[in-house]
């Protein structure tokens, strides 16, 4: 397998997400030989993905702008431009945008964490069907294909 060393943003495969929010998709397991995933969120202001654990990856989020509450385990954290959290595999987390607008990039090694948004979400260059929804019971199922459990509702 070859695997690519430059990407361009044509490359990136965009996917509605949680609340309208758009992930990108700039590198993937197969882009990466199975060594880490990396995408990027656009989000708008309370956005915020169940509190959820994963069991095969250890992730990193920088908040290029914008600011977030972030949460590890039972710590709480404000988050500003610039602000970096890593909750390893195992430690329930969670995160809420506190601004009008963020842009946050992931990373999570090893790769593969893109198969959950893939399955949820959507593909921004389908049309998008009439009553689209990322509902709790697709966001489990999509989180346990990938190996990760859903543990409740935002914080």
């Amino acid at each position: 397998m070859s695997i690519p060393h430059l990407a361009q943003r044509e490359d990136q495969q965009q996917l509605e997400w949680i609340g309208g929010s758009v992930f990108s998709v700039l590198l993937d397991a197969e882009a990466t030989g199975g060594q880490l995933t990396v995408g990027r969120f656009d989000v708008s202001r309370g956005e915020a993905p169940p509190f959820h654990v994963h069991n095969n990856e250890d992730e990193a989020f920088l908040l290029l702008s914008g600011s977030a509450l972030a949460w590890a385990d039972e710590e709480e954290r404000d988050l500003l431009e610039g602000g970096i959290v890593f909750p390893p595999r195992r430690i329930p987390h969670g995160y809420r945008i506190t601004s009008e607008k963020a842009d946050l990039l992931l990373i999570s090694t090893p790769g593969g964490l893109e198969k959950m948004f893939r399955h949820a979400g959507r593909d921004l260059r389908q049309p998008r069907p009439e009553g689209f929804e990322i509902t709790a019971q697709l966001l489990a199922e999509a989180a346990e294909l990938s190996g990760n459990v859903v543990l409740g509702p935002p914080r």
